[in-house]
């Protein structure tokens, strides 16, 4: 599987995106135009470990919401991940069963290497 999720209106998804220059085969989805299935979720939660490691705890509406003085369970994650697509860390990259979450520097190397060598 090669596949992008990433906001197209996100000027650091787009500076990844350049970076990694991904061939044509890849499929990207814009995820404010094309929501994320259930299932989808299913299986990036599969090859993560857990729906916390594929939240965004910088989303706006996790400040507005007060939702780091709550106790979040991994069902919580899930739900609000799949409500909004502000709450998916990303970009996330699924590339021959690996998953790169997030924009940090080691990622996106990490990425970088699988994608490019």
């Amino acid at each position: 599987m090669k596949k992008i999720y990433h906001l197209s209106t996100c000027d650091t998804c787009k500076r990844i995106l350049n970076e990694l220059n991904p061939s044509s085969d890849f499929v990207l989805q814009d995820i404010k135009s094309e929501a994320i299935a259930p299932e989808q979720l299913e299986e990036m939660k599969s090859m993560a470990g857990s729906y916390e490691s594929l939240f965004s705890k910088r989303a706006r509406l996790y400040k507005e919401r007060d939702l780091k003085n709550k106790s979040l369970t991994e069902e919580d994650y899930k739900n609000l991940i799949l409500e909004h697509y502000t709450f998916l860390k990303r970009p996330v990259i699924l590339y021959n069963n690996q998953i790169f979450i997030g924009n940090s520097k080691k990622v996106v190397e990490a990425a970088n290497t699988a994608i490019n060598g």
